[in-house]
């Protein structure tokens, strides 16, 4: 599915991000930072399911220490976890 969310969408995602651990907050405020308004469905229903997972899991895979299982090895959800692992250009850069 590569077409666009709108912006009406893409504010609800960002609301359902929102995360009680700083270090995945991090990484999903660097995804949002990144991709903006060039969020497809397919990515966007990729980053539902990871947030569907506790803190610690969505932790655990962000940080690669463990890969998608079950449910969630889907090539959206595998799409959204390269984005959100692929690490900073540089400092200062966005």
């Amino acid at each position: 599915m590569q077409t666009l969310i709108d912006e009406r969408a893409l504010s609800k995602l960002r609301w359902r991000c929102r995360r009680g651990l700083l270090e995945n907050d991090l990484f999903v405020e660097r995804f949002f930072k990144r991709q903006g308004a060039a969020i497809t469905e397919g990515q966007a229903q990729g980053l539902l399911a990871l947030m569907d997972l506790s803190d610690n899991d969505l932790l655990d895979l962000l940080l690669a220490r463990k890969e998608p299982e079950g449910e969630l090895q889907r090539d959206e959800v595998f799409e959204v976890l390269r984005l959100m692992r692929a690490p900073t250009q540089g400092i200062g850069n966005h």
